[in-house]
């Protein structure tokens, strides 16, 4: 046989570099820690845990802070032998596949009414293939603002940093992620959004994975700049009793969205993920009231005309 013989195949078998996202994932779990450690002032607990069907993780948690009443930065590489339904139902081509799935979970649930709940994710799902067929791979995430007081330079600020973040990947990339965010983050039996939105993107791989991983690295490292500003205005703003009512009883519309739409709290219970891990993302304490109507004209009312998509930018 002489080298022209050898030659490559005209069709390589398509592999996802895992390694190389788990090591970014967990040094942004690392970097988002240190700044939120900072602004506390106290030292997150950690706890790593394996799973018995297949890799395991690393919980990053505050409780009971002076600013975080909870705050929980969750890294996560799991795998499993078939795709469960909430993965395989609108790719039926793909059950029973070998998969792992790995990302950072973050949410915030600030002592101060007048700071903001936050969420982040960022997460990366392989299909694996026997023999020479090609591994499928999706990347989802985005980051979202929940407020119980409105601030509206805040949203502006928010948003703009989440525009700033996708704008090297085409001026549509912000309208269309917002768009889904807003879609995403709505609770239908409440008919109102979660918060004022932000970004959210799932199942995609349309431009290959080394953009789509460049875009998802700048939406992940993008968040503290999204949000620490809005913390430093907000979190010496005097409070009492009556804020924090409303605070507990908007947590519930949280509590709500997380048990009964979201779709990665649904995929973690079907995969048989780690219970306490995957309800860390509910705040700490949180109420309900019975046909409970907020005073026209008063502060509280105020949120309900921010409960519904807008343009902030």
């Amino acid at each position: 046989m002489t080298a022209q013989d050898i030659r490559p195949d005209p069709h390589p078998r398509v592999l996802v570099p895992v390694e190389a996202a788990r090591a970014w994932l967990l040094k942004l779990q690392a970097d988002i820690v240190a700044a939120l450690e900072h602004a506390d002032g106290n030292v997150f607990q950690t706890d790593a845990w394996t799973r018995k069907e297949g890799g395991g993780g690393l919980s990053r948690y505050l409780e009971d802070g002076p600013l975080f009443e909870r705050a929980g930065v969750l890294f996560s590489h799991v795998e499993g032998k078939a795709l469960p339904p909430s993965a395989s139902a609108h790719r039926p081509e793909l059950a029973g596949r070998r998969w792992e799935a790995m990302g950072v979970s973050m949410v915030l649930h600030p002592r101060n009414p007048y700071v903001p709940t936050v969420h982040m994710n960022v997460r990366l799902f392989v299909a694996h293939a026997e023999a020479d067929a090609d591994e499928v791979f999706w990347f989802g995430g985005g980051m979202d603002l929940t407020p119980y007081y409105v601030f509206e330079e805040d949203a502006r600020h928010f948003h703009a940093t989440c525009r700033a973040a996708l704008a090297p990947y085409g001026t549509g990339k912000y309208p269309r992620y917002k768009k889904w965010c807003d879609q995403y983050f709505y609770l239908k039996h409440r008919n109102e959004t979660r918060g004022i939105g932000g970004l959210f993107f799932d199942d995609v791989n349309e431009d290959g994975f080394d953009a789509c991983f460049a875009m998802v690295r700048d939406v992940g490292n993008a968040l503290l700049d999204a949000y620490m500003p809005i913390v430093d205005r907000r979190r010496d703003t005097p409070y009492g009793e009556r804020e924090r009512g409303f605070q507990a009883y908007r947590r519930g519309r949280y509590v709500e969205f997380n048990l009964v739409f979201d779709r990665g709290t649904l995929f973690g219970l079907q995969s048989g993920g780690r219970t306490e891990s995957i309800l860390l993302s509910m705040p700490p304490s949180a109420a309900w009231r019975y046909r409970w109507t907020p005073i026209p004209g008063s502060p509280e009312a105020a949120l309900a005309n921010y409960l519904k998509p807008r343009e902030w930018l």
